[in-house]
């Protein structure tokens, strides 16, 4: 298995996600490697030295995707033996000649606690976790978002992403088997219908990851399962709020579909 290498100066999220997303495209299998605050000389040789290595230990040349704002880093690695991709340098490059401008280069710029959203963030993050699962109900008002939905299809951990990403203000409410016998939306809920957002999962996932929590419960059975997602797509419907069956997708995935049918507002930069 080929090894792919993400280096920088910073938290090395910037060369994950390139990287990632180019060799996604590929059909090959990586052992993926991320190594952050490579800030000094030494630090470099030390990492260059792990690259060559793992040449030696697997006969091939391993992919390093980098971003440095030191020059003289960049340097070091790409004098390693391996197949190096600089994404920084080369956009930058393109963007000069359209911007008119030398670039300015300032190390964590890109991911630093001095960003625009970072507060944003925050707030939306400790939002998120005190009107998780339908805890706190008093303040919706502040709501982006209210997501929606039956006991684990998702709303946790689409909330939580929502705000640490993007600091957007995402509540969720658990649907209960008494909520979807009455076929309405809960009086707390009727006042924020505008901000509603409901996410449905198939029956049979649901059940496996319910068993993890209570195994060979009526809550986990797939004839308590099929029941409840059927009844809350009806009231999805009924209501006329938009969902998404979060089945396929990845938790990325389905913040994006929410935020793109939502009409939300990103605050990542």
């Amino acid at each position: 298995m080929r090894t792919a290498f993400y280096i920088s100066d910073g938290t090395a999220i910037t060369s994950e996600v390139f990287g990632h997303a180019t060799l996604s495209l590929f059909p090959v299998e990586f052992q993926h490697k991320t190594i952050p605050f490579v800030e000094t000389v030494n630090r470099a040789h030390e990492v260059k030295e792990l690259i060559n290595k793992t040449v030696s230990a697997e006969g091939e040349k391993p992919l390093v995707f980098f971003t440095f704002v030191n020059p003289e880093l960049s340097d070091i690695i790409l004098s390693s033996n391996a197949v190096c991709y600089d994404f920084l340098t080369l956009a930058s490059h393109v963007l000069k000649k359209e911007l008119k401008t030398e670039p300015v280069p300032r190390i964590h710029r890109t991911h630093s606690i001095h960003e625009s959203s970072y507060d944003f963030r925050i707030d939306a993050v400790n939002y998120a976790l005190a009107n998780d699962d339908g805890a706190n109900i008093k303040n919706y008002e502040e709501a982006d978002i209210i997501l929606v939905g039956v006991s684990r299809s998702g709303k946790t951990p689409t909330s939580l992403y929502l705000a640490l990403q993007y600091g957007i203000k995402a509540a969720n409410y658990p649907m209960t088997e008494d909520d979807l016998e009455k076929g309405n939306y809960p009086k707390c809920l009727l006042p924020f219908k505008n901000k509603l957002f409901g996410l449905t999962i198939d029956p049979e996932r649901l059940s496996l990851i319910r068993q993890e929590r209570m195994a060979n419960s009526k809550y986990a059975s797939i004839r308590q399962c099929r029941i409840e997602v059927r009844e809350v797509e009806m009231l999805f419907k009924k209501h006329k709020t938009s969902y998404l069956n979060s089945t396929k997708h990845s938790v990325e995935e389905i913040s994006a579909k929410i935020i793109s049918e939502a009409g939300l507002v990103r605050r990542k930069y």
